[in-house]
């Protein structure tokens, strides 16, 4: 098949809409269940190309979680702790490694992920397709799928959610295209391998970068490959723990990325862990919960007239002084920058999420002051001499 009639554009005004092959070939998706619209197709081929790469670095099966073109999570199959199968609420159920990839995935910022598109590089098996079917989802993409996956995402939304296969063997072409106001833009397509190669360069004294955080290095710079500029991504254990996108100002994004990966450390507090909550409360509902209570907006799910309608028995509030110790804890985060860091303040505002490694492409004319921060703080800071701008 050449081509694929869609409902609408990223708009329902926006109409026709369609995706097709401009030489005359066949698409390299196939859908299996649902009506996939617009931006799902661009969540979906940005998201499996992400996967892919992570899958091709490091040789562990990888799972995304993209919500407007950019990705929520990202991360690869290592093992849950029994704390992040409770902050996951994925149980004591028997999961496999592509299975941990996505609760990872989904896990890093709930929130964001609330109605995303997945994307897996390895076919979808029943402990993945279990997972997905208790999630807010609109579809998913990859390689293939094994029969009971099928079955069970088929059944989900009344048969209506959204499963793609494609092809792993496709292969683009080298030149992309797209227009804009009525004008084809052309360019190479950023074929740029992201390996362990990439980090040799590291400017800062501390020049200790071990095994485990040139993996998150990776994982970060893969991630931002397939992130909305400007874009930072912190890293933690295999898994984007905060990632910032899309924003007119580095610092900004710094700070909204650290931010989610407070967040993320927060959600495994003792007091948030042992929050009992409603029978029957919805997941969504839970995530709610869960991110008024660690954040400056509380009184909101525990005021004297609403905490009922989500807790059995009322939590006392997460203090500034808990979470301020609590995060105090935290190192071996590390941050990487799809462009270089003009100032050394994105380095302060790292350091409190406990970033110990930097990778970024240098080549700011504060690089200097950038270095001396990282200096200050006992930082690895890799110049990776490589821009990685996406629109």
């Amino acid at each position: 098949m050449n081509e694929l009639q869609l409902k609408y554009g990223c708009n329902p005004n926006q109409k026709p809409s369609r995706i097709f092959m401009a030489d005359g070939s066949d698409l390299p998706v196939e859908v299996l269940c649902g009506r996939p619209g617009y931006i799902n197709f661009l969540d979906a081929l940005n998201g499996f190309q992400l996967v892919r790469e992570l899958k091709e670095a490091t040789g562990l099966p990888a799972a995304t979680s993209f919500k407007h073109v950019s990705p929520a999570g990202a991360a690869v199959g290592r093992p849950l702790s029994d704390v992040e199968r409770k902050m996951y609420f994925v149980g004591s159920r028997e999961l496999t490694p592509l299975a941990c990839a996505y609760a990872r995935a989904r896990g890093a910022d709930r929130m964001s992920s609330f109605g995303d598109f997945i994307a897996l590089s390895d076919p979808c098996d029943e402990a993945t397709a279990h997972l997905i079917s208790m999630e807010v989802s609109d579809g998913v993409i990859a390689p293939d799928y094994t029969p009971e996956a099928l079955e069970i995402l088929k059944a989900k939304r009344k048969g209506a959610y959204n499963v793609i296969r494609i092809d792993p063997a496709y292969r683009p072409d080298p030149i992309e295209r797209k227009q804009v106001y009525g004008v084809t833009f052309e360019q190479g397509r950023n074929e740029l391998r992201i390996d362990r190669e990439m980090f040799q360069n590291v400017v800062s004294q501390n020049k200790t970068l071990p095994e485990e955080a040139l993996v998150d290095l990776m994982i970060a710079m893969i991630t931002l490959k397939y992130t909305q500029s400007n874009s930072v991504c912190y890293v933690y254990n295999g898994q984007a723990i905060g990632i910032g996108a899309g924003q007119q100002s580095r610092i900004h994004c710094t700070r909204l990325a650290g931010g989610k990966a407070d967040n993320w450390f927060l959600r495994q507090h003792p007091k948030v862990l042992g929050l009992q909550f409603q029978k029957g409360l919805g997941r969504a509902n839970r995530d709610n919960a869960i991110d008024l209570y660690i954040g400056p907006e509380w009184e909101d799910v525990l005021g004297d007239d609403v905490w009922q309608n989500t807790f059995t028995v009322r939590p006392e509030p997460l203090t500034e002084a808990e979470k301020k110790a609590w995060l105090g804890k935290v190192t071996g985060v590390t941050l990487g920058s799809d462009a270089f860091f003009p100032f050394g303040d994105n380095i302060e505002r790292a350091r409190k999420s406990g970033v110990s490694y930097v990778a970024e492409p240098g080549g700011s004319i504060r690089d200097d002051q950038v270095i001396a921060t990282c200096d200050k703080y006992g930082m690895v800071l890799c110049f990776t001499g490589i821009r990685l701008f996406h629109h």
